[in-house]
Protein backbone atom coordinates (compact mmCIF):
# COMPACT_ATOMS: atom_id res chain seq x y z
CA UNK A 1 0.00 0.00 0.00
CA UNK A 2 1.10 3.98 -0.82
CA UNK A 3 2.16 6.18 2.23
CA UNK A 4 -0.64 8.19 0.91
CA UNK A 5 -3.07 5.68 0.64
CA UNK A 6 -2.48 3.91 4.47
CA UNK A 7 -2.84 7.18 5.31
CA UNK A 8 -5.85 8.14 3.70
CA UNK A 9 -7.44 4.46 4.83
CA UNK A 10 -6.25 4.73 8.45
CA UNK A 11 -7.48 8.36 8.86
CA UNK A 12 -11.08 6.72 7.43
CA UNK A 13 -13.77 7.61 4.60
CA UNK A 14 -13.52 9.98 2.12
CA UNK A 15 -15.68 12.18 4.05
CA UNK A 16 -13.10 12.43 6.77
CA UNK A 17 -10.17 13.20 4.40
CA UNK A 18 -10.17 17.11 5.63
CA UNK A 19 -8.88 15.75 8.55
CA UNK A 20 -5.97 13.20 6.68
CA UNK A 21 -4.85 16.05 4.94
CA UNK A 22 -4.09 17.60 7.61
CA UNK A 23 -1.58 14.61 8.56
CA UNK A 24 -0.32 13.73 5.13
CA UNK A 25 3.02 15.35 5.98
CA UNK A 26 2.79 12.70 9.40
CA UNK A 27 5.78 11.72 9.20
CA UNK A 28 8.05 14.18 7.56
CA UNK A 29 11.18 12.73 9.12
CA UNK A 30 12.33 9.56 11.35
CA UNK A 31 10.14 8.42 14.08
CA UNK A 32 11.98 7.59 17.61
CA UNK A 33 10.58 4.94 19.73
CA UNK A 34 12.18 4.76 23.47
CA UNK A 35 13.02 1.29 24.98
CA UNK A 36 12.98 1.96 28.66
CA UNK A 37 15.42 -1.01 28.81
CA UNK A 38 18.88 -2.52 27.25
CA UNK A 39 19.18 -3.73 23.97
CA UNK A 40 18.47 -7.29 23.43
CA UNK A 41 16.11 -7.57 26.01
CA UNK A 42 12.58 -8.53 25.59
CA UNK A 43 10.87 -5.69 25.25
CA UNK A 44 13.85 -3.88 23.09
CA UNK A 45 13.33 -7.24 20.55
CA UNK A 46 9.35 -6.50 20.52
CA UNK A 47 10.69 -3.48 19.38
CA UNK A 48 12.69 -3.96 16.65
CA UNK A 49 10.00 -6.83 15.17
CA UNK A 50 7.63 -3.69 15.34
CA UNK A 51 9.92 -0.84 14.57
CA UNK A 52 11.17 -2.81 10.81
CA UNK A 53 7.17 -3.02 10.00
CA UNK A 54 6.19 0.02 10.79
CA UNK A 55 8.58 1.25 8.23
CA UNK A 56 7.29 0.14 5.44
CA UNK A 57 3.58 1.58 5.98
CA UNK A 58 4.86 4.79 7.29
CA UNK A 59 7.75 5.68 4.73
CA UNK A 60 10.12 6.44 7.08
CA UNK A 61 12.80 4.97 9.53
CA UNK A 62 11.61 4.41 12.93
CA UNK A 63 14.96 4.80 15.15
CA UNK A 64 15.07 2.95 18.56
CA UNK A 65 16.52 4.71 21.27
CA UNK A 66 17.39 2.61 24.92
CA UNK A 67 17.11 4.80 27.71
CA UNK A 68 17.90 2.26 30.49
CA UNK A 69 17.57 3.06 34.79
CA UNK A 70 15.14 3.18 36.85
CA UNK A 71 13.38 0.16 36.05
CA UNK A 72 12.07 2.31 33.06
CA UNK A 73 10.95 5.43 35.18
CA UNK A 74 13.87 7.51 32.96
CA UNK A 75 12.87 6.19 29.33
CA UNK A 76 9.26 7.50 31.03
CA UNK A 77 10.30 10.68 31.93
CA UNK A 78 11.97 11.44 28.67
CA UNK A 79 9.00 10.03 26.34
CA UNK A 80 6.92 12.25 28.51
CA UNK A 81 9.18 15.40 28.37
CA UNK A 82 9.02 14.49 24.17
CA UNK A 83 7.41 16.99 21.76
CA UNK A 84 3.49 15.86 21.20
CA UNK A 85 4.27 15.69 17.18
CA UNK A 86 4.25 11.89 17.20
CA UNK A 87 7.89 11.93 15.92
CA UNK A 88 9.07 10.42 19.85
CA UNK A 89 6.88 7.47 21.35
CA UNK A 90 7.57 4.70 23.41
CA UNK A 91 7.02 1.25 24.55
CA UNK A 92 6.35 -0.37 27.93
CA UNK A 93 4.69 -2.48 29.61
CA UNK A 94 2.98 -3.26 33.18
CA UNK A 95 6.26 -2.38 35.27
CA UNK A 96 7.05 0.52 33.46
CA UNK A 97 3.66 2.20 33.19
CA UNK A 98 1.43 0.88 35.94
CA UNK A 99 4.22 -0.78 38.73
CA UNK A 100 6.09 2.60 38.48
CA UNK A 101 3.36 4.71 39.37
CA UNK A 102 3.02 3.12 43.04
CA UNK A 103 6.70 1.97 43.37
CA UNK A 104 8.62 5.58 42.56
CA UNK A 105 8.45 8.80 43.20
CA UNK A 106 8.00 10.02 39.41
CA UNK A 107 7.98 13.33 37.75
CA UNK A 108 5.33 12.48 35.70
CA UNK A 109 1.84 10.31 35.71
CA UNK A 110 2.05 6.96 34.30
CA UNK A 111 -1.56 7.28 32.76
CA UNK A 112 -2.18 10.76 32.65
CA UNK A 113 1.03 12.06 30.68
CA UNK A 114 0.93 10.21 27.65
CA UNK A 115 -1.65 9.48 25.23
CA UNK A 116 -2.37 5.82 24.56
CA UNK A 117 -1.73 4.55 20.86
CA UNK A 118 -1.96 0.57 20.81
CA UNK A 119 -2.05 -2.77 23.41
CA UNK A 120 0.55 -4.97 21.47
CA UNK A 121 1.37 -8.31 23.39
CA UNK A 122 0.18 -10.14 26.24
CA UNK A 123 2.87 -11.98 27.61
CA UNK A 124 1.99 -14.08 31.31
CA UNK A 125 4.56 -14.83 34.05
CA UNK A 126 5.80 -18.24 34.70
CA UNK A 127 6.38 -19.83 38.27
CA UNK A 128 9.99 -21.07 37.71
CA UNK A 129 12.52 -23.28 39.77
CA UNK A 130 16.10 -24.41 40.38
CA UNK A 131 16.65 -27.51 38.10
CA UNK A 132 17.48 -29.40 41.59
CA UNK A 133 14.26 -28.11 43.29
CA UNK A 134 12.30 -31.27 44.83
CA UNK A 135 9.03 -30.27 44.17
CA UNK A 136 7.16 -31.91 41.21
CA UNK A 137 4.45 -29.28 40.52
CA UNK A 138 3.18 -26.27 42.05
CA UNK A 139 1.12 -27.38 45.03
CA UNK A 140 4.57 -28.93 46.04
CA UNK A 141 6.53 -26.35 45.26
CA UNK A 142 4.42 -24.24 47.75
CA UNK A 143 4.47 -27.58 49.97
CA UNK A 144 8.30 -26.97 50.10
CA UNK A 145 7.92 -23.05 50.43
CA UNK A 146 6.16 -23.36 53.16
CA UNK A 147 8.63 -25.81 54.67
CA UNK A 148 11.46 -23.93 54.33
CA UNK A 149 9.78 -20.28 55.24
CA UNK A 150 12.37 -17.75 55.42
CA UNK A 151 14.83 -19.92 54.16
CA UNK A 152 13.77 -19.80 50.34
CA UNK A 153 14.87 -17.49 48.32
CA UNK A 154 13.30 -15.88 45.20
CA UNK A 155 15.30 -13.81 42.57
CA UNK A 156 13.97 -10.51 41.29
CA UNK A 157 14.70 -7.68 38.47
CA UNK A 158 14.93 -4.95 41.63
CA UNK A 159 12.83 -3.96 44.20
CA UNK A 160 9.14 -2.83 42.99
CA UNK A 161 10.04 -5.09 39.94
CA UNK A 162 7.31 -6.94 38.46
CA UNK A 163 9.10 -10.73 39.89
CA UNK A 164 9.28 -8.59 43.27
CA UNK A 165 5.35 -7.83 43.18
CA UNK A 166 4.25 -10.80 41.78
CA UNK A 167 5.95 -12.33 44.78
CA UNK A 168 4.04 -10.73 47.23
CA UNK A 169 1.32 -11.17 45.24
CA UNK A 170 2.10 -15.13 45.82
CA UNK A 171 2.89 -14.57 49.14
CA UNK A 172 -0.09 -13.59 50.05
CA UNK A 173 -2.20 -16.15 47.88
CA UNK A 174 -0.38 -18.85 49.90
CA UNK A 175 0.72 -17.90 53.14
CA UNK A 176 3.95 -18.73 52.23
CA UNK A 177 7.33 -16.66 53.60
CA UNK A 178 10.41 -16.40 51.44
CA UNK A 179 13.22 -13.85 51.15
CA UNK A 180 13.66 -11.83 48.24
CA UNK A 181 16.69 -10.99 46.69
CA UNK A 182 17.23 -8.01 44.38
CA UNK A 183 19.23 -7.99 41.15
CA UNK A 184 20.07 -5.80 38.06
CA UNK A 185 17.60 -7.60 35.70
CA UNK A 186 15.87 -10.54 35.20
CA UNK A 187 18.99 -11.65 33.41
CA UNK A 188 21.46 -11.96 35.93
CA UNK A 189 18.67 -14.04 38.37
CA UNK A 190 17.73 -16.41 35.94
CA UNK A 191 21.22 -16.61 35.38
CA UNK A 192 21.70 -17.98 39.17
CA UNK A 193 18.17 -19.53 39.26
CA UNK A 194 20.05 -21.98 36.69
CA UNK A 195 23.02 -22.26 38.33
CA UNK A 196 21.17 -23.10 41.58
CA UNK A 197 22.05 -19.75 44.00
CA UNK A 198 18.32 -19.45 44.47
CA UNK A 199 14.85 -21.27 44.50
CA UNK A 200 12.61 -19.79 42.36
CA UNK A 201 11.48 -16.85 40.14
CA UNK A 202 8.26 -15.39 39.20
CA UNK A 203 9.73 -14.46 35.68
CA UNK A 204 7.98 -13.05 31.89
CA UNK A 205 7.87 -15.72 29.75
CA UNK A 206 9.54 -13.78 27.00
CA UNK A 207 12.73 -14.23 29.45
CA UNK A 208 12.62 -17.88 31.00
CA UNK A 209 11.19 -19.81 28.16
CA UNK A 210 13.91 -20.47 26.41
CA UNK A 211 15.68 -21.78 29.62
CA UNK A 212 12.64 -24.05 30.11
CA UNK A 213 12.79 -25.81 26.69
CA UNK A 214 16.42 -26.23 27.63
CA UNK A 215 15.48 -27.95 30.66
CA UNK A 216 17.65 -25.28 32.43
CA UNK A 217 14.93 -24.31 35.03
CA UNK A 218 11.42 -26.48 36.24
CA UNK A 219 8.33 -24.95 35.03
CA UNK A 220 5.41 -25.30 37.26
CA UNK A 221 2.30 -22.82 36.06
CA UNK A 222 1.95 -19.67 33.94
CA UNK A 223 -0.11 -16.55 35.78
CA UNK A 224 -2.74 -16.89 33.39
CA UNK A 225 -6.55 -18.06 32.45
CA UNK A 226 -5.36 -19.82 29.53
CA UNK A 227 -1.99 -21.89 28.77
CA UNK A 228 0.49 -20.32 26.30
CA UNK A 229 0.44 -21.23 23.02
CA UNK A 230 4.00 -21.28 22.35
CA UNK A 231 4.50 -23.75 25.32
CA UNK A 232 0.54 -25.81 25.96
CA UNK A 233 2.44 -28.47 28.47
CA UNK A 234 2.57 -25.51 31.21
CA UNK A 235 -0.44 -25.57 33.31
CA UNK A 236 -2.22 -22.34 34.23
CA UNK A 237 -1.83 -21.57 37.83
CA UNK A 238 -6.08 -22.22 38.07
CA UNK A 239 -5.11 -25.90 36.70
CA UNK A 240 -1.70 -26.49 39.17
CA UNK A 241 -4.11 -25.42 41.96
CA UNK A 242 -3.88 -21.61 42.78
CA UNK A 243 -6.99 -19.94 40.84
CA UNK A 244 -6.46 -16.31 40.44
CA UNK A 245 -3.00 -15.99 40.57
CA UNK A 246 -3.06 -14.10 37.11
CA UNK A 247 -0.43 -11.42 36.03
CA UNK A 248 0.85 -10.50 32.97
CA UNK A 249 3.87 -8.73 31.34
CA UNK A 250 1.57 -6.94 28.42
CA UNK A 251 3.11 -4.41 26.21
CA UNK A 252 2.06 -1.60 24.76
CA UNK A 253 2.82 2.13 22.85
CA UNK A 254 2.54 5.40 23.99
CA UNK A 255 3.01 8.93 22.68
CA UNK A 256 3.52 12.29 24.56
CA UNK A 257 0.48 13.68 25.96
CA UNK A 258 -1.32 16.28 23.79
CA UNK A 259 -0.42 14.11 20.85
CA UNK A 260 -3.01 14.82 18.07
CA UNK A 261 -5.70 12.39 17.77
CA UNK A 262 -4.87 12.33 13.72
CA UNK A 263 -1.09 11.25 14.29
CA UNK A 264 -2.22 8.66 16.58
CA UNK A 265 -5.28 7.55 14.50
CA UNK A 266 -1.67 6.92 12.11
CA UNK A 267 -0.02 5.09 14.40
CA UNK A 268 -2.05 2.88 15.86
CA UNK A 269 -3.07 1.85 12.08
CA UNK A 270 0.52 0.76 11.42
CA UNK A 271 0.54 -0.77 14.48
CA UNK A 272 -2.30 -2.91 13.87
CA UNK A 273 -1.08 -3.66 10.50
CA UNK A 274 2.45 -5.15 12.03
CA UNK A 275 0.20 -7.13 14.36
CA UNK A 276 -2.60 -8.66 11.50
CA UNK A 277 0.70 -10.03 9.80
CA UNK A 278 1.47 -14.10 10.55
CA UNK A 279 5.09 -13.86 10.50
CA UNK A 280 4.99 -11.04 13.18
CA UNK A 281 2.53 -13.26 15.17
CA UNK A 282 4.91 -15.91 15.21
CA UNK A 283 7.73 -13.97 16.22
CA UNK A 284 5.80 -12.20 19.13
CA UNK A 285 4.52 -16.11 20.13
CA UNK A 286 8.37 -17.58 19.83
CA UNK A 287 9.31 -14.61 22.76
CA UNK A 288 6.02 -15.71 25.12
CA UNK A 289 3.93 -12.70 23.81
CA UNK A 290 0.49 -12.97 22.35
CA UNK A 291 -1.33 -10.27 20.22
CA UNK A 292 -4.16 -9.12 21.13
CA UNK A 293 -7.54 -9.01 19.40
CA UNK A 294 -8.36 -6.33 17.15
CA UNK A 295 -10.75 -5.09 19.43
CA UNK A 296 -8.49 -4.17 22.04
CA UNK A 297 -6.06 -2.69 19.59
CA UNK A 298 -7.66 0.68 20.28
CA UNK A 299 -6.21 3.74 22.04
CA UNK A 300 -9.27 3.71 24.21
CA UNK A 301 -8.97 0.28 25.05
CA UNK A 302 -5.54 0.55 26.32
CA UNK A 303 -6.42 3.82 28.10
CA UNK A 304 -9.15 1.14 30.12
CA UNK A 305 -6.57 -2.03 30.39
CA UNK A 306 -4.17 0.38 31.92
CA UNK A 307 -6.70 1.92 34.49
CA UNK A 308 -7.82 -1.24 35.32
CA UNK A 309 -4.46 -2.76 36.17
CA UNK A 310 -3.69 0.05 38.20
CA UNK A 311 -6.65 -0.25 40.21
CA UNK A 312 -5.55 -4.11 40.60
CA UNK A 313 -1.98 -3.69 41.79
CA UNK A 314 -1.72 -0.19 43.26
CA UNK A 315 -3.26 -1.48 46.17
CA UNK A 316 -1.41 -4.37 46.46
CA UNK A 317 2.27 -2.62 46.22
CA UNK A 318 1.12 0.31 48.55
CA UNK A 319 -0.12 -2.69 51.17
CA UNK A 320 3.10 -4.30 50.73
CA UNK A 321 4.89 -0.99 51.36
CA UNK A 322 7.15 -1.88 48.39
CA UNK A 323 9.52 1.24 47.14
CA UNK A 324 12.28 1.78 44.99
CA UNK A 325 15.46 1.93 46.78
Amino acid sequence: MRRRDFIKAAIGTAAAWPLAARAQNFPSRPITLIVPFAAGGPTDVLARILAEHMRQTLGQTVVIENVTGASGAIAGLRAARAAPDGTTITIGHWGTHVLNGAVYTLQYDVLNDFEPVALIGNGPQLIIGRPSLPAKDLKELTGWLKDNSGKATAGTAGPGSGAHVAGVFFQTLTGTSFSFVPYRGAGPALNDLMAGHIDVMFDQATNSLPQVRGGNVKAFAVTSRTRLASAPDIPTVDEAGLPGLYIAYWHAIWAPKNTPADVITILNASLRTALADPAVQARFLELGQETPPPDKQSPTALKSHQTAEIDKWWPIVKAANIKAE
